[in-house]
């Protein structure tokens, strides 16, 4: 019987991330969902077939490097991995406490670093795998209230680079995709009540955009790709 490909995405909140794992469910992958609210997690592999719950706080390396060599044991080697997950705290220079720009920094670039340390050698080794890191246009511009956000996002896209132009020569993919929108969540619903439909973007529609990058043939890789709303001021 063949195994199917196990594919790890951290940051598996009730929006793109849990759209990025039925996504890849749909697509024939096993799934090692990795987020810090254990209960959310239980009900989505309780949800979804070949699901795998892993409650974790990325940002904390001895935990995620634990969680890693435990999805190792269990499930084997990664082919792919979504990185999803985010921190952020927003305020001016002058408002944001800078211990918070550390903790975000935590997340978005040092988990990123340490998971593709961790899981890279293994797709080295097959020739293929794929790394997509889900960013957002902070980290192409530094607007006055993201003070404690921007710089790590830009950091992170940065380190994307850095790997792809390591990997690529290497058979593993690296792409990041900049999300240049307000996702449609409850939360943000609340924040823009006034906002129509066609305001947001759809959690399902990143996701596509993240299983299209993951089978982009070898000839046509993308490693920037930007989505957002038609109606979208850039």
């Amino acid at each position: 019987m063949t195994i199917k490909k196990l594919a790890i995405v951290t940051g598996v909140g009730p929006g793109t991330g849990a759209s990025i794992v039925r996504r890849l469910v749909a697509d024939g992958y096993r799934v090692a969902m990795l987020a810090r609210n254990a209960e959310r997690l239980a009900a989505l592999q309780g949800e979804l077939a070949d699901t795998h719950a892993f409650p974790v706080d990325v940002s904390d390396s001895a935990q995620l490097q634990r969680t890693l060599e435990q999805i190792q044991a269990e499930l084997g080697d990664a082919d792919v991995l979504v990185h999803n997950a985010v921190g952020a705290t927003f305020g001016n220079f002058r408002e944001i406490d800078p211990q918070a720009l550390e903790t975000n920094f935590h997340t978005n670039v040092m988990a990123l670093l340490q998971l593709a340390r961790t899981l890279s050698p293994a797709m080295v080794e097959k020739g293929q795998g794929a790394i997509i890191v889900t960013g957002n246009t902070s980290a192409l511009r530094g607007k006055g209230h993201f003070a404690a956000f921007a710089p790590t996002k830009a950091a992170q896209r940065i380190l994307s680079e850095s790997i792809a132009r390591d990997l690529g020569p290497k058979g593993v993919h690296v792409a990041y995709l900049v999300i240049d929108a307000v996702i449609d969540v409850e939360w943000t619903r609340k924040m823009h009540p006034t906002k129509p439909d066609a305001f947001f973007i759809q959690p399902d529609d990143i996701a596509g955009e993240v299983g299209h990058l993951i089978q982009q043939p070898r000839s046509a890789w993308s490693f920037l790709s930007e989505v957002r709303p038609f109606g979208e001021t850039w």
